[in-house]
């Protein structure tokens, strides 16, 4: 097999060649290692490499196997770890100057099963500061860049996890998602990318910026089976955190095998006022929305009428970035990003009447997706307004580009993602086309709370008869 072959293997497969020892662990970490240090200093994917750790867990995965032991599901394979999660003995740094030098004395509870399961932590992946804004950049490692694009961003804050994932240099990604950080980047670069269920993956403890009730644990890969595959080993409750929910014992890779019979899919190009969109994207959006028609399954269009998402997102957001960073904005202003400057400010500017407001607004926001998944199994939307770009980072504020004479803010660019983190819902972006400049494009399936499992049954039968794992981005090295 070409190493190259290797490195774009599917982890499930991984996990397979591994147990009957036709390929060893120690031999797919080299091999990825290697890629890495090719690759890594054109996309600044990874920000910390934990490779001698990573070769001590490949030799005992190999050892285990010819032993006999038991084996875990993600046994041997080789994945990084967003940089915004704790690992014991590996920095984190959460993309601050604030921690630029901090190494975890313990790791976080997903984490400890992802160890306990065989996976090969090989390094931390690039953010945001904090994940305030969805692009990859800080102060620390600078920008990650699109593996399609190198001059385009690669989304974010888990930019670095998907184009790591894109790039055959990371067979699965843990990442994190406050309000579309797993799905957007995803989108950008060509993977799948799924934000479970609000609490299906426990997060304790939980260091940095505190989004108790938006932020999600996600996964990255390149084909749906391995999401599932990792779903597996990282989804159940922990005491430690009071929003995690239990093990709902399904086997997600099993579930795959299962093709729903009937299904009532709805789908909408609008969930927020002003509406932008990329006409590619929704050209792009509407002839995949038929795809599902050619499956036998039925499909309508959803009107939807938000009331003042944005709103609560940004209050809610903002509020709790100026709580947990007040101190560090007024006695180390100098180190932090400008962009999560700006949501200080706009944080420490919010009165309660105004917290009020947010958590109503939320409150119609979930019960308006709990009237429409009363009548629709999934909802089906474009993941971002438009393909990657360059971001014109400056000194006060990034500026993102215009669509139609008007700029997108950032909450614009988040549109389609974030409504979806205030309601907790299940939502995953799969690939669904190009666009004319050859940068991959995304569609968000989105099911009700709790049915993880048919948003990637969903997901499933897309990738069928839409497979994109054989495009790989080129790097003249």
């Amino acid at each position: 097999m070409k190493k190259e072959d290797i490195c774009f293997l599917p982890a499930i497969e991984m996990v397979e060649k591994i147990q009957s020892q036709e390929i060893t662990s120690q031999e797919i970490t080299e091999t990825l290692i290697e890629r890495i240090e090719r690759i890594n200093p054109f996309l600044n994917a990874y920000c910390t490499l934990a490779f001698d750790l990573a070769r001590i867990s490949a030799r005992k995965a190999d050892d285990a196997v010819k032993k006999g032991e038991k084996k875990g599901l993600l046994l041997g394979v080789p994945l990084s770890i967003k940089d915004v999660i704790l690992t014991k003995g590996i920095r984190t740094t959460f993309g601050s100057k604030l921690y630029e030098h901090f190494i975890p004395e313990q790791d976080e509870v997903v984490v400890k099963k992802i160890k306990r399961a065989g996976g090969v932590i090989i390094g931390k992946t690039n953010t945001s500061e904090f994940g305030h804004i969805a692009l990859t950049n800080n102060k620390i490692f600078g920008k990650t860049s699109n593996p399609w694009d190198l001059e385009k961003n690669s989304g974010g804050s888990s930019g670095g996890a998907a184009a790591a994932v894109a790039s055959g240099i990371s067979p699965l990604a843990l990442g994190s998602d406050a309000g579309g950080s797993i799905r957007i980047p995803s989108s950008l670069c060509g993977v799948f990318g799924l934000k479970p269920t609000f609490g299906r993956i426990a997060r304790y403890p939980i260091s940095g910026a505190v989004f108790w009730s938006m932020d999600h644990y996600g996964i990255i890969t390149r084909c749906v089976k391995d999401a599932a595959l990792m779903l597996n080993a990282t989804k159940g409750n922990h005491l430690g955190d009071f929003h995690s929910i239990q093990d709902d014992e399904i086997n997600y890779v099993k579930a795959l095998e299962e093709k729903p019979k009937r299904l009532k899919i709805g789908f909408s190009t609008s969930l927020v006022s002003p509406i932008f969109l990329d006409r590619e994207i929704k050209e792009n959006f509407l002839n995949s929305v038929l795809r599902f028609e050619n499956i036998g399954w039925n499909v309508e269009e959803v009107s939807i009428k938000l009331n003042n998402p944005a709103i609560a997102f940004n209050i809610l957001a903002a509020i709790g970035y100026a709580y947990n960073f007040r101190k560090a904005f007024n006695e180390k202003q100098c180190d932090l990003s400008p962009d999560f400057v700006n949501v200080i400010k706009a944080g420490m500017s919010f009165q309660g009447m105004d917290v009020g407001k947010a958590i109503d607004f939320r409150k119609q926001i979930h019960e308006f997706f709990y009237r429409l998944f009363k009548n629709f199994d999934i909802l089906l939307t474009p993941t971002t307004p438009i393909p990657a770009f360059k971001p014109n980072f400056k000194e006060n504020s990034t500026l993102f580009p215009s669509l139609n004479g008007k700029r997108l803010s950032g909450t614009n660019w988040v549109a389609f993602t974030f409504p979806f983190n205030l309601t907790g819902l299940p939502a995953a972006s799969i690939p669904c086309g190009w666009s004319k400049q050859e940068l991959p494009i995304g569609m968000q399936i989105v099911g009700n709370r709790f049915n993880d499992k048919l948003v990637l049954q969903v997901s499933r039968q897309f990738e069928k008869i839409c497979p994109w794992q054989k495009s790989r981005p080129y790097f003249q090295v």
